[in-house]
């Protein structure tokens, strides 16, 4: 081929997605196993109806619908095609240049280095600490002249652990408020850390325009087939945002699944106290038998299995079960339905299995 595409490209690697395989439980992906509400459903079918039709490009309903939810100005709202679009356009809009340099925990989510090169940035990860959460204090002090984004995953992928308010307003305080700081929010709905030092990234951002706060309808919402997220930070930041928004990327039945979402918001989260009490349910059962299962404060839990991830991962799928291995790190499992996950269950805490990966 004689066109000339970046070369830089060909050291990027993919976004590699959960697998999916026909009859095999899938719980690979942090997808929600319940179905949309008859209300939202509804919604959808009407939306479909008008699909000759461009949606609106701003998005104006549901950043209104967003802004009243938050208690927020509809200034402070972008919408985008999943949280992990506005990823990417975060650093589009914090940097121009090579030098330019984007602080995220690892292993985190593993789109931050891939947005960052695509944006021709330089990634610059930071260990976990030993029990699997941000190394907060580690990311304060790798920030640099260069340093122009950080992202905060809490709680984190894959890992599942969350950082309370204090420890995130200290290391807050700790950065230059010329870094912009994105809390990265994608399973806020499954905190259940004290009332007390409950991270909610929107309150705490209200007096730091340095900070925005990132939060899908893809999880706990279960529109992950329609992709649509939302950003709230200042307006400065909302308007940078619009300026590099792909024209038309949120579609007009994601938009009207997303705000018939808001309005069934009670019914909807309601159902994430079962996803919690699976996910506790499947903790207890495996460090019963010997695993070590970092708290979770999200709809899947962690295995750190270091270099026996992959071997495992493919037993898992040979029992009927595809969950997803991270490389020599771990294997990250979905809390889904209790048949699901007593299926995941069995093969977990056989003892043939214990023995092999845990001996």
């Amino acid at each position: 081929m004689n066109a000339r595409i970046r070369p830089d490209l060909a050291s990027i690697p993919a976004y590699v997605a959960g697998r999916s395989l026909p009859d095999v439980v899938k719980l690979a992906s942090n997808e929600t196993t319940f179905g949309p509400l008859p209300s939202v459903s509804k919604a959808i079918a009407e939306a479909v109806e008008q699909i000759n039709r461009y949606p609106d490009n701003g998005a104006g309903e549901l950043r209104a619908a967003l802004a009243q939810f938050l208690g927020v100005e509809v200034a402070n709202v972008a919408a985008g095609c999943g949280s992990v679009a506005l990823c990417q356009e975060l650093v589009q809009i914090t940097c121009d240049a090579p030098t330019d340099e984007v602080i995220f925990a690892w292993r985190s989510f593993e789109a931050y280095p891939i947005v960052t090169q695509v944006g021709n940035a330089r990634a610059v990860p930071v260990p976990l600490t030993s029990e699997f959460t941000h190394d907060l204090d580690a990311m304060a002090a790798a920030v640099t002249p260069n340093t122009k984004l950080i992202f905060v995953c809490n709680p984190n992928n894959p890992t599942g652990t969350a950082v309370g308010r204090a420890e995130l307003v200290r290391f807050l305080d700790k950065v230059s408020e010329h870094v912009l700081i994105v809390l990265d929010e994608a399973y806020y709905e499954y905190l259940r850390l004290p009332a007390d030092d409950f991270p909610d990234g929107v309150a705490i951002r209200r007096d730091r325009p340095n900070v925005v706060v990132l939060r899908t309808f893809s999880k706990a919402y279960g529109l992950a087939g329609l992709r649509v997220g939302y950003a709230v930070g200042d307006p400065e930041v909302i308007t940078a945002l619009l300026k590099v928004h792909i024209p038309f990327s949120v579609n007009r039945v994601a938009q009207a699944a997303a705000i018939a979402c808001l309005q069934a918001r009670h019914e909807l989260l309601d159902r994430t106290d079962r996803v919690v009490a699976e996910r506790e349910r499947m903790r207890a059962a495996l460090r019963a038998v010997g695993y070590n299962v970092p708290p979770s404060e999200s709809n899947f839990f962690w295995l750190p299995l270091g270099d026996r991830s992959a071997a495992y991962g493919q037993a898992s799928e040979e029992a009927g079960v595809v969950v997803r291995p991270y490389g020599a790190d771990g294997v990250r499992v979905t809390a889904g339905d209790p048949h699901e996950n007593d299926l995941f269950l069995t093969y977990a805490t056989d003892a043939a299995t214990v023995t092999r990966y845990l001996g």
